[in-house]
């Protein structure tokens, strides 16, 4: 009897040999982590067990590259994975925990930090918190905040995270507050903006997170970008840019000149409406973008080739200029999710 798949998707896994980063098909099953060079193939490039394995997140061993996590075998070999966003590595670190603590028998695996060790109180959530604090009514309130002739986007400050846990009954004091912040900062779910948030990080203080109005912070999936004389890593000047996240992840995209098909991470904004798309593997500006203002979308049952497909789960974008983009979901229901996200950001956006 093959084992239960629990989960499967695109993530972009850091090579073995040459240290490389390329997307991969990755699939999660009871007994361990296949991966393949594409959906479509029938044999593994690899498989990795998870008895005896250990899973670390968030792993920050390789600087810019954000949602990173570690698996490391008996063996002590190192395998790293990175997901599109916060909430998919997420979903990935609790199944594959799940999946090692069903093989150990009970044994609970204890998620570590690699900057600091810091205690939390046993109510805090923190996956549950960062949905919370993410919320457009009752969360913590994005802003557009200047400061030393820098403009930030979407961000908010460190005594606004601080007020918002205490009123909201999360934490019982300021101090109690002050270590659930930096907890969140650690594992990934806040990032520091500015100066003088990113030095507090980068020191050897035992609270990394600031309770200071001059402390600036932003939720990773927000679309944080920062103006004019910046010294920050995410300038970024174009107005398409300014447009609220409301969906992520990959999918496969035909190439308009050799109609191949590669892995593409997209990023869809609204108001204005845009569909940006990177290399999944690295590089922080957009491959293309495609305005979404004035286009239509739909699903599509055979490819651009007209050769039929029961299972290919495509849709095509036109674009008020008549470009077309033909796309590939990973299942139905995900081809279902991104036709809807799209159709609501050009019907509200610019």
């Amino acid at each position: 009897m093959e084992p239960k798949r629990i989960r499967e998707g695109y993530l972009v896994k850091r090579g073995s040999m040459f240290n490389t980063w390329k997307p991969m098909w990755v699939v999660l099953l009871e007994d361990g982590v296949e991966f393949y060079k594409k959906k479509s193939d029938n044999s593994p490039k690899g498989m990795i067990p998870l008895k005896g394995s250990t899973l670390t997140s968030p792993c920050q061993d390789f600087g810019k590259r954000m949602f990173v996590f570690k698996i490391t075998t008996t063996k002590q070999q190192d395998h790293f994975f990175q997901a599109a966003f916060l909430e998919e590595r997420d979903g990935w670190v609790r199944d594959v925990k799940k999946a090692i603590k069903c093989i150990e028998g009970g044994q609970k695996f204890a998620r570590k930090s690699t900057r600091r060790s810091i205690r939390l109180p046993e109510t805090i959530d923190l996956g549950a918190l960062y949905l919370s604090m993410k919320d457009t009514e009752k969360g913590v309130k994005e802003l557009n905040l200047e400061k030393d002739k820098k403009i930030f986007n979407h961000c908010f400050t460190g005594n606004c995270v601080i007020d918002w846990l205490v009123s909201n009954k999360s934490v019982r004091n300021r101090q109690e507050g002050l270590v659930v912040a930096s907890s969140l900062l650690n594992e990934g779910y806040l990032q520091p903006a500015g100066d003088l948030s990113k030095y507090s990080v980068d020191g050897t203080a035992e609270n990394p997170f600031l309770d200071n109005p001059d402390a600036f912070y932003y939720f990773p999936d927000s679309g944080f970008f920062c103006e004019e004389n910046s010294s920050d890593d995410d300038v970024i000047l174009k107005e398409e840019f300014r447009g609220v996240i409301i969906k992520q992840g990959c999918l496969l995209k035909q190439g308009h000149r050799r109609k191949n098909w590669k892995v593409r991470k997209f990023i869809l904004r609204e108001d204005p409406a845009y569909l940006h798309y990177y290399d999944p593997a690295g590089g922080e500006d957009p491959l293309g973008a495609i305005r979404l203002r004035g286009c239509v979308v739909t699903s599509v049952e055979s490819n651009p080739d007209g050769k039929k497909s029961e299972d290919e789960n495509l849709f095509e974008i036109i674009t008020a200029d008549e470009v077309h983009y033909f796309l590939q979901a990973a299942t139905p229901k995900e081809r279902t999710e991104w036709i809807k996200a799209i159709q609501v950001a050009f019907r509200t956006g610019k």
